[in-house]
């Protein structure tokens, strides 16, 4: 055993580039995995070490001769830390994943040689067909150590569950005599009975105190967008390093980033819609100290590591107390004092709520999926056949995959043909548990206890401790007072005019599947056109989601969202003025439509030409563009007086169409096809809201 730790005491000093020596539980999580081949699961705070566990140990059982360790590992980023920190204590690690596509054939080669000493992959990795069917099998066969990292996201209860994190249970059961690893910094005791009984037999449990004696935490009351933007603006440079400021929206890291920049400060938006050689400039330019802030969601998560990170500030609350903790673990690993500021919005639980629910498969579209997809059939070919979004299909794809009813092959997604039974009781379970959850987050907001201490206890942390340093401890020292050049500079990015609408461009794939012999390109395009605002919106974006509720009764247009479209119409650049106005028929809000294209029309000295016409019933909008077009393709007509005024116009240009809302924004371009056939030069349209 002395021999043992010798020697892993001389890799962690290659791997850190200095002398070092184990925290408490590292050497002995080591030394279970290589001396006595056991299963673990360490729960430790984020900065621990807990790469450095599975690094020596790999360093270890290697010079033992065992084979290669496989490392599933969630995240792009952590995978590239990775591969860097082996390099550093002489480990030769490679990656398999989506931006390395060319060199997976060397890689693959290697590891037969047993030339690679760790292989990171993703989950989704585990259903590739060509990994799944040719390279996993040969790899368990002759696999040293397998270590599951973020293994919270194994757990239904885990705050990050993803579906194919459930395929590693499949693995496990194919390894019996191998060391396994499970880690993570943010489980619960439910989580963690949930990992150790997927471990098996016989797994020891590393568990460490959560909370960092660097952070300050702090929350400050509950306020609108302008309010919050506003003292971002006053107050960032208060902050010491660079940090992140976390949204619960796309659009709301846009707006945010987009408002700080215009008052002077450094920073970037970072989301799931950000390209992902633009997230590694990113990530490097917030490494190096190149931005004060990146604004990110939670795109920006596990694995991003910074030790002197100085400041994560939320704006907007997560959902669950476990989330939070998890996102400010990422601040202060290296440095005295970090700070943690939470903003909560009113917009917060609607969020929430939203999310909570796109998880869950529905029982109906499941059995529908699975009947349809008797043969091969790719994504798009399915959206034709199921009325689901392109995203909520993809991840009830890999649900009904873990579950072994369908499967991923070169030809699609094809059903097993073994039954499946939705688990009532789980989702009601997970749904349940989510709800809870969100009540710990606003009790968390509430709380007059110390609030590492509170957070801590919500992870069943038995050292949970009053930190003396939050703002419960100690006072408050951040107030929510702003200046008035800062309220008026955030305002002016809330209210500015108008996002683009972009026009369709092609037919949905798979028409014909639903009677529509439309395919290809879209000969008569509407031109690019503008909202007001995204329903999304830190501005406009309360207002027009207000009216968009079924709740709401229609009525005509105020004489402040008429301002602010005018607004937009002013800052239009387009080819060409339109010489008349258009409005869509509107089975729900007439009066709101009809009003805002006659303002526009005596605002802009336009003639109104009318409404088009509407034929048949009033749907639910289907969700996904082949069932939403197939609802709208032969509804939509251009009245004989209408035509005989286009055809009649004293010069050739293009008409404004204006609607309320553009959600598929198949309406406006079946409208566009009309309109254009019917003689129209060119077709903008303008809308209130879009998504």
């Amino acid at each position: 055993m002395a021999s043992l730790y010798d020697d892993a005491t001389q890799v962690l000093s290659e791997l850190v580039g200095k002398p070092a020596t184990f925290h408490d539980g590292q050497y002995e999580a080591i030394e279970a995995i290589v001396a006595d081949r056991r299963r673990g699961l360490v729960v430790q705070r984020t900065g621990w070490g807990k790469s450095a566990v599975y690094f020596v140990a790999t360093a270890l059982l290697r010079k033992q001769g065992h084979g290669p360790t496989l490392i599933i590992s969630p995240l792009l980023a952590l995978m590239a830390d990775q591969v860097a920190a082996a390099q550093r204590a002489g480990i030769v690690a490679e990656s398999i994943n989506s931006t390395n596509a060319a060199a997976w054939d060397e890689i693959s080669q290697r590891l037969a040689r047993n030339e690679i000493d760790v292989l990171l992959i993703s989950p989704e990795r585990l259903n590739n067909p060509v990994f799944r069917d040719t390279q996993l099998p040969d790899l368990t066969d002759r696999l040293g150590l397998l270590v599951i990292d973020e293994a919270h996201c194994i757990s239904d209860w885990g705050h990050d569950f993803r579906p194919d994190y459930r395929r590693i249970g499949a693995v496990i059961e194919q390894l019996p005599n191998t060391p396994i690893l499970a880690t993570t910094a943010t489980a619960n005791q439910r989580v963690v009975e949930d990992v150790i009984e997927q471990l098996g037999n016989n797994v020891f449990v590393t568990r460490g105190p959560l909370a960092r004696s660097s952070l300050r935490l702090s929350v400050l009351p509950v306020a609108d967008a302008a309010t919050r933007i506003g003292w971002l603006i006053d107050h960032l440079n208060d902050f010491e390093s660079s940090g992140i400021i976390y949204t619960l929206t796309v659009a709301a890291a846009e707006d945010i980033a987009q408002a700080l920049q215009a008052a002077g400060h450094n920073v970037a938006a970072y989301t799931g819609a950000t390209a992902v050689e633009e997230r590694s400039e990113l990530e490097a330019a917030l490494k190096d100290n190149r931005v004060k802030a990146l604004v990110a969601t939670s795109a920006l998560g596990m694995g991003f590591d910074k030790p002197d990170l100085g400041f994560v500030v939320h704006f907007g609350a997560p959902s669950s107390p476990v989330s939070y903790y998890q996102h400010i673990g990422r601040a202060g690993r290296g440095t005295e004092h970090a700070e943690a500021v939470l903003l909560p919005g009113h917009e917060d639980q609607r969020i929430w709520e939203y999310f909570a629910t796109a998880s869950m498969p529905n029982q109906d579209v499941a059995h529908q999926v699975l009947e349809v997809a008797s043969a091969p059939l790719s994504v798009p070919a399915l959206s034709a056949r199921v009325d689901l979004s392109a995203s909520r299909l993809e991840l009830l794809l890999k649900i009904l995959a873990v579950d072994d009813v369908m499967v991923r092959t070169k030809g699609g997604w094809q059903a097993t043909g073994a039954p499946w039974v939705y688990d009532t009781q789980r989702y009601e379970n997970v749904a349940a548990q989510r709800v809870a959850e969100q009540d710990l987050m606003i009790q968390y907001q509430r709380t007059t206890q110390c609030r590492m201490r509170f957070l801590s206890e919500t992870l069943d942390d038995q050292y949970a401790a009053n930190c003396g340093r939050c703002d419960n401890c100690v006072g408050p020292w951040h107030q929510l007072e702003i200046s008035a050049e800062a309220r008026g500079q955030a305002s002016q990015v809330l209210s500015r005019p108008g996002v683009e609408i972009a026009p369709r461009r092609m037919w949905p794939t798979g028409m014909p599947n639903l009677g529509v012999d439309l395919k290809g390109k879209i000969a008569l395009q509407a031109e690019a056109g503008r909202a007001l605002a995204r329903l999304t919106d830190l501005g406009w974006g309360t207002t027009l989601r207000a009216l968009q509720d079924p709740e709401t009764p229609d009525a005509p247009i105020s004489q402040a969202l008429v301002k602010a479209v005018v607004e937009v119409l002013a800052d239009w650049n387009w080819a060409q003025r339109p010489i008349a106005v258009v409005s869509m028929p509107s089975p729900k809000r007439p009066q709101l439509v009809n009003s805002l294209a006659q303002a526009i029309s005596q605002i802009g000295q336009m003639p109104y030409l009318g409404e088009l016409g509407w034929n048949g019933p009033v749907d639910n909008p289907a969700t996904n563009s082949a069932f939403r077009l197939a609802q709208v393709i032969d509804r939509y007509s251009v009245p004989q007086p209408l035509r005989h005024m286009l055809a009649m116009a004293p010069e050739p240009g293009p008409v404004l169409l204006v609607d309320d809302f553009a959600n598929t924004k198949w309406s406006l371009t079946v409208a566009a096809v009309r309109l254009r056939d019917a003689g129209a030069q060119g077709v903008l349209p303008l809308t209130l809201g879009t998504i």
